[in-house]
């Protein structure tokens, strides 16, 4: 299959199932967080966090849940668990890396948003060889409110100096598909595991969908 070539500039990536195959490890965050407290973790607690950002996704646990604890001890142990699998385990989505080279070759400027914290993006993209490859970083934590809304990507598309429509996103779930569209971005759906029961509603909202980077778009050249 021919791959499309579209206009963009920047591609920004998410990293928890689309760059890393990593939600496993937020999988089993949730359960050991949840089981130490005796609670089950229900059918929709991972999609409900999925795009929330750290402090949002304490303050619905805590709520959820109605426990006592400060949503920073609970983000700190989040973190502590999450730490090792990041540092030692983690890796790429098939295809990704190089995808990155290919965009990077070509002169596309690369960039991440996030939910994931900088200390646990760091090390991972680091052993896996990519994280010179980013000409910015930006974290969800950075704006008022998650990737359920469009913040991030307006955030992300400021910082690089470019209208979002130059700038082609990649996610993995769809409520951050349908807010970087909202941003104003050309939007990418990527397959993951744990995003599987959203597709159909994924590839609906997006501009494309990518069981893996094999086929993902190249750049055009842009009119000014």
């Amino acid at each position: 299959m021919e791959r499309k070539r579209i206009p963009f500039q920047a591609a920004v990536f998410d990293l928890d199932g689309t760059l890393l195959d990593s939600t496993y490890v937020w999988e089993w965050v949730d359960q050991e967080f949840l089981s130490r407290r005796g609670i089950a973790v229900p059918a929709d607690y991972i999609e409900a966090v999925c795009a929330k950002c750290f402090q949002e996704a304490a303050d619905y646990t805590i709520a959820r849940f109605n426990l006592s604890e400060k949503a920073g001890d609970i983000i700190q142990e989040w973190h502590d668990l999450a730490f090792y699998q990041y540092s030692e385990k983690v890796q790429l989505k098939s295809y990704a890396k190089e995808y990155l080279l290919e965009l990077k070759g070509a002169g596309v400027r690369l960039a991440v948003a996030s939910g994931l914290s900088k200390d646990l993006a760091v090390p991972v993209l680091k052993r896996n060889g990519i994280l010179e490859l980013f000409d910015q970083f930006n974290y969800a934590g950075e704006v008022a409110r998650g990737k359920e809304f469009p913040d991030l990507y307006l955030h992300t598309a400021e910082r690089l100096g470019l209208h979002p429509s130059e700038c082609i996103m990649f996610e993995d779930v769809l409520p951050g598909v349908r807010s970087a569209k909202q941003a104003g971005m050309q939007v990418y759906g990527v397959a993951d595991f744990y995003s599987q029961g959203q597709k159909d509603a994924i590839v609906s909202a997006a501009d494309g969908y990518l069981d893996d980077f094999r086929l993902a778009p190249l750049p055009e050249r842009m009119c000014r």
